[in-house]
Parts: C-alpha cells; structure tokens; sequence
C-alpha cells in the first residue's frame, strides 16, 4: 500500500467519522425540536380545554410535579412569550392561534433538518463505500505487484503463525 493511497484512507475515515458526529448532532437537534413541538401541541390541548365559560378548580402546572388548582374566569387570558423573554397577555384564542403558527413553522423546520440528516446519511454512505472500494483496490494491487511466479503456480493460502505454543488448538489449525 502506498503512503499516497494510506493518507487517502486516513482522510476518508475521518471524513465518515466527522460526519457521523454531525448525524449525531442533528439527531439530537431533530429530538429537542420534537419535544419543543409536543409541549406546544399540549399547551394547544390545554388552552382549547377550557370551555368559554372558564373553569373553575382548574389544575396549573407549575413545573416538577407541582400544580396550582386555580378558577379560571370566562374572560381570563393567557400570557404568552413573545421572544426574548417579552411577554404578553393574550386572549385564549390568540394564544391558541400564536403556538399553531409557531408549531407550522417547526414542523418546517424539523423538515429541513429530517432533510440534512437524510443528506449525511447518505454521504457517509458513500464515504464509506468509497474507503470500501480503495482498501479492496489497494488489496488486490498488493496480490498483483508480488512476483510474477505467483501467476504461473496456483496460489498457496497464507499460513498464520502459531501464537500458542504447546498442544492448545487455536483457530488457525
């Protein structure tokens, strides 16, 4: 093998190997994105749940297990984030209404990354089946380089060196 054709390999590899770390990465981005859409799919549930005419001994979730049993007042809007930790009170509908678009617009979102990573899928894919074809290249250039003898006689199966000594069998007998 030539050193040329070693730094080839060495390159490719780490080139399959960069890009399954950024598989990885955008995994996790697509699960955090994911995750981000079902709280906001619930807080929708939950916002639609209250009928117009309010709710009385409603449970709010406060976070870690905790809930605050609240009447919620037919009028009663929700507060909202607006970005930037801004936030503003809204009407149920217009809070509603602010998480669908939201929810649009990760789901567009969650289809350009489902995108890259179907992208570095398939370029692993073929990193690695490119350093499949030079390894196998390099393998049979080695095999046709050795004496020109080796073509006139059948060729003789390697024969690995004991690494046990004594009466154990190894695999190689």
């Amino acid at each position: 093998m030539t050193e040329a054709g070693r730094e080839e390999l060495q390159r490719l590899a780490q080139l399959v190997e960069a890009n399954r770390e950024r598989l990885q990465a955008i995994e996790q981005q697509m699960i955090s994105l994911e995750n981000i859409r079902m709280e906001q799919a619930h807080a929708i549930d939950a916002l639609e749940a209250i009928s117009e005419d309010g709710a009385k001994g409603a449970m709010v979730p406060l976070g870690a297990g905790v809930q605050l049993i609240a009447d919620i007042p037919a009028d009663a809007g929700a507060v909202v984030d607006m970005g930037s930790r801004v936030q503003a009170e809204k009407t149920r509908t217009e809070a509603t209404e602010i998480l669908r678009k939201r929810n649009k617009e990760l789901e567009g979102i969650l289809d350009t990354v489902k995108k890259e990573y179907a992208d570095t899928e398939n370029k692993i894919t073929t990193l690695a089946n490119n350093f499949n074809e030079m390894v196998e290249a390099m393998d049979q250039g080695d095999g046709s380089i050795e004496p020109d003898a080796t073509e006139e006689e059948a060729p003789k199966p390697r024969r690995r060196g004991r690494r046990k000594r004594g009466t154990e069998l190894t695999l190689d007998d």
